[in-house]
């Protein structure tokens, strides 16, 4: 779905090599043109798709956004980082004995897994010199050792444990320990500046965990907007039938009028609702694919529960194919700048099925992610008695902002 540009050096590697044949000098110089022309049409956020070309690049789109955004009152955007449970990495990332280092919710973080596979994550940045123990550190034990003078810092708590060169290691030298989890084939960070706040409980899926699904395929996105815009969909109910009702056939950015507009689309039924407890917030979907504007097959039934501010467990079931399960998690690399992966489990035998679905979903999000990156936040939007799950949605959301909260500071963005 991403176009690389690596491929357009290649093409040009090949045509300095063929000089020779004329005809095929013209051949590919013609796909060429088409492929540049296809290329133009896509945004940059696509074309440069390592994760710190489009760091880049999204800076640049989301310094422009605050710009717009001081003519729509841009005292009005939330805290940009909720009080909650993140997942900053995905389990089979970071293999046994291996350190990474993690940039997010405006904090930086070495992530490391021991030999016994247990899961610690510290400030990165060692209190001596402050060197990037996530970058090269080594895993020793329950430690990781600064590679630039080997002081050793322990996982439960952060503490230095030893120092090579020196026969006293002082009890004040320490790095911030964070609080962790590994559930769901994730790794999850608690981010709360309410220190005294304990996390709750990231529910357990059953069947990955005793292997009834399996890993299916994953999708990855860089969107420019604010973290609570992207679950905000969810309780956007007209949004359905406006955003995703003409088949995902039909494209993804500019989704076009032709015969499949007639031929086939989606039909959703949708309700929102917040839960007892208040870290928990529910969207149920009814889809079906509508042949003709008259026939109506592949029904899906979609449970999603909205885990706090940043995670959503999707359960789906098909009466014909089964069932299957999708996992969300959202990641405040900037202010304005989330990482959104999905990752996709069912049973083996589903694969094909799956893929298909993998498609129709990234096809449907990048709809989304059209508006995302290129509207402003309405801290007071003018709703209808039809938008009152809108209105229920931002109260309930409102419980991962509390009064110590970093607000939004733009001066501070601007100097990314």
């Amino acid at each position: 779905m991403y176009i690389h540009l690596n491929l357009v050096k290649i093409l040009f590697k090949v045509n300095s090599f063929i000089k020779d044949d004329q005809w095929m000098v013209i051949s590919l110089q013609h796909y060429l043109n088409c492929f540049l022309i296809h290329l133009d049409r896509i945004p940059d956020c696509q074309i440069l798709k390592t994760e710190k070309n489009i760091r880049n690049i999204n800076k640049k789109m989301a310094i422009n956004r605050l710009k717009n955004n001081r003519s729509a009152k841009t005292k009005d955007l939330p805290p940009p980082y909720p009080n909650g449970w993140y997942g900053v990495l995905e389990s089979s990332m970071l293999s046994a004995g291996k350190s990474m280092y993690i940039s997010c919710l405006g904090q930086h973080f070495a992530v490391y897994r021991t030999q016994a596979h247990k899961v610690y994550v510290l400030d990165t940045y060692c209190p001596h010199l402050g060197a990037n123990m996530g970058l090269s550190g080594r895993v020793v034990g329950d430690n990781i050792e600064c590679p630039f003078h080997k002081w050793s810092f322990r996982g439960i708590d952060g503490r230095c444990t030893n120092i090579p060169y020196s026969s006293c290691v002082p009890s004040a030298i320490k790095v911030k320990k964070w609080i962790s989890t590994e559930v769901n084939d994730h790794i999850f960070i608690w981010y709360n500046v309410e220190d005294l706040e304990q996390p709750w409980t990231i529910p357990i899926s059953d069947e990955l965990q005793t292997k009834q699904f399996v890993y299916q395929g994953r999708n990855e996105f860089y969107v420019n907007c604010h973290i609570q815009e992207i679950p905000e969909n969810g309780a956007d109910l007209a949004h359905f039938a406006a955003i995703h009702k003409k088949s995902f056939m039909s494209g993804c950015i500019d989704a076009k009028e032709n015969f499949l507009t007639n031929f086939a689309r989606h039909d959703w039924k949708a309700s929102w609702s917040a839960t007892e407890d208040k870290h928990i917030a529910e969207v149920k979907l009814c889809h079906y694919i509508v042949l003709f504007n008259k026939f109506k097959f592949f029904k899906i039934n979609v449970t999603g529960k909205q885990l706090g501010p940043s995670y959503v467990h999707l359960f789906l079931h098909s009466p014909i194919f089964g069932s299957f399960q999708i996992f969300q998690t959202i990641t405040p690399v900037e202010p304005l700048l989330q990482k959104v992966v999905h990752r996709f489990y069912a049973p083996r035998l589903m694969a094909p099925i799956v893929k298909i679905l993998i498609c129709g979903e990234s096809i449907m999000f990048e709809r989304d992610m059209n508006i995302w990156d290129h509207k402003i936040y309405r801290g007071n939007p003018q709703l209808i008695v039809e938008d009152s799950s809108v209105k229920k949605f931002r109260k309930w959301y409102s419980n991962f902002y509390s009064v110590n909260s970093d607000g939004f500071n733009i001066s501070e963005t601007l100097q990314w």
